[in-house]
């Protein structure tokens, strides 16, 4: 990724996690519904990690993600890995990378599993965006903020359908 943006240094993101980064997987299961419409299997948010492996099912979608005000499905590729890059990479690189918006909707005839990986820097370290990635032409836009603080207000926004991203902007 580091040499994507054109980084000097090619284990920038990595050297960022820390020596106490985290690493969580988290097995999500979502039952059939008769009535899609009316239920969310997860509502709409951005991860607040650097980045997320997801293995999803391999016969029902429901993964959808938020581009130019529409929803649109991921598409099912048959045993693959989806990678979805999270908050904190996205601040690193100084919105070079961008965290999407996703969520997940019910299916009415079949039920749905998924597990993710999620990568997260050391939660007593801050972030901001990398030096690098900051001149006259791009300005800083985001600001330094520790990664506990944030992951704290993660869950205080997601409570309330807003995006913590959105606070640290410049």
């Amino acid at each position: 990724m580091a040499k994507l943006v054109e980084l000097n240094h090619d284990d920038y993101f990595v050297d960022q996690l820390g020596e106490k980064a985290e690493t969580n997987v988290r097995c999500s299961y979502y039952p059939q519904c008769p009535r899609p419409e009316l239920v969310f299997g997860l509502k709409p948010h951005c991860d607040g990690t650097v980045l997320t492996i997801l293995m999803v099912d391999d016969n029902v979608g429901g993964l959808q993600v938020l581009r130019d005000g529409v929803w649109w499905d991921v598409p099912i590729i048959p045993r693959t890995l989806l990678v979805i890059i999270g908050d904190q990479t996205e601040i690193m690189s100084n919105g070079f990378f961008k965290s999407p918006v996703h969520r997940v909707v019910t299916n009415a005839k079949k039920e749905r599993l998924s597990v993710a990986l999620d990568y997260s820097v050391d939660h007593e370290r801050e972030i901001e965006p990398s030096p690098q990635l900051i001149n006259e032409k791009r300005p800083a836009l985001y600001r330094k903020v520790k990664v506990k603080d944030y992951i704290a207000g993660l869950y205080e926004h997601f409570s309330q359908g807003t995006m913590v991203i959105d606070t640290l902007q410049i």
